[in-house]
């Protein structure tokens, strides 16, 4: 009897103990952590991340991406001053080699080095601008700047009391070259009698040389400026140092630097771009294409400076609009450059 009563308590005792313990367990248990999704970007740059330009724009354009998706979604990696190939090719291929989901070589003369790069990271996405070469990993993004440029040279032409416009250009290259033919081709359109001169320096980053041109451009009698790329930044303090003259800036609104010179500016949104590259890779798509930056689907706006909205005329602002309108619905296409 004390036998079975022994069996009994044992049985009861490792009963009692399971049931503890599997109630144990499930306080113990634990929601799996969701995992983040993080996406890894890389951005090179030639110039610095606060040239007040085409560096800066793209700069811009990423942190917005960053705020909208999240800063726990979206990993930002900078490195600039690299115009050398040979410099940047380093830095491309380390971003690669430690895993980033997207570098950006933020610059038309890194093309051949990305060509060369990609092939050994088929898994990664690389992307380059100004351009329209690609391979299976390789976007190109390409501003329609002659669009931006063609309202800019209208508004120009239909606000300049001098009849002269000055046009500060870096290289005859790439972006550069389409803002400026665009400008050229809107500043005819405006008003057949203004001229239009254009110099150029001969380097992307010379701001020194850039504000100098500008200083003899305006010497020369012209009242409105405009130009790009990293350098313009030289020829808009030119600019703002003077009374009665007046900027048209590209790539990004300098508006906030010389509040009381700065007209209006082709302001690029990067971030759209970028969000479009990021959603092409989570399908699948890791390059291939040659991404338009247009006024049509906003990824180009124009914008005025309010503080200056009394020196430019009605009629200008009206032209401008029309021209825009027309852009857009595909009535008016402004030339390029033959090849």
């Amino acid at each position: 009897m004390k036998r079975v009563l022994a069996l009994i308590l044992a049985a009861l005792t490792l009963l009692a103990f399971t049931g503890c313990g599997t109630n144990t367990n499930k306080s113990a248990e634990t929601t799996p952590a969701t995992k983040v999704e993080k996406v890894r970007i890389a951005l090179v740059l030639p110039a610095t991340v606060d040239d007040l330009a085409w560096g800066q724009s793209m700069v811009e354009g990423l942190k917005v991406v960053q705020k909208t998706m999240g800063a726990d979604k979206v990993e930002i990696a900078t490195s600039e001053k690299l115009g050398s190939a040979v410099d940047a090719g380093a830095a491309i291929r380390q971003y690669a080699t430690q895993g980033y989901d997207i570098i950006l070589a933020h610059g038309s003369q890194y093309q051949s080095v990305l060509m060369d790069i990609a092939k050994d990271f088929p898994k990664t996405t690389f992307a380059y601008g100004s351009g329209f070469a690609t391979a299976p990993n390789i976007f190109a993004y390409d501003p329609q700047a002659q669009d931006g440029g063609y309202l800019l040279g209208i508004l120009a032409a239909m606000t300049t009391k001098s009849g002269i416009v000055g046009i500060i250009g870096p290289v005859e290259s790439g972006d550069a070259v389409k803002y400026n033919y665009g400008v050229q081709q809107g500043v005819a359109k405006g008003k057949a009698d203004v001229k239009s001169r254009i110099a150029y320096t001969g380097s992307f980053n010379d701001i020194v040389g850039a504000g100098n041109l500008a200083k003899t451009q305006m010497s020369a009698g012209a009242d409105i400026l405009t130009g790009s790329s990293q350098q313009a930044v030289g020829a808009m303090r030119a600019v703002a140092e003077t009374k009665g003259n007046y900027w048209l800036s590209t790539d990004m609104d300098q508006s906030s630097i010389a509040p009381d010179h700065v007209l209006a500016a082709q302001v690029y949104r990067w971030e759209k771009v970028v969000t479009k590259i990021i959603d092409l890779r989570k399908q699948g798509t890791l390059g291939g294409q040659h991404l338009i930056l247009s006024l049509a689907d906003g990824t180009i706006e124009l914008k005025y400076n309010d503080k200056l909205a009394d020196k430019i005329p009605a009629e200008a602002k009206a032209a401008v609009e029309q021209a825009k309108a027309d852009i857009i619905s595909g009535k008016l296409k402004v030339e390029l450059p033959k090849k």
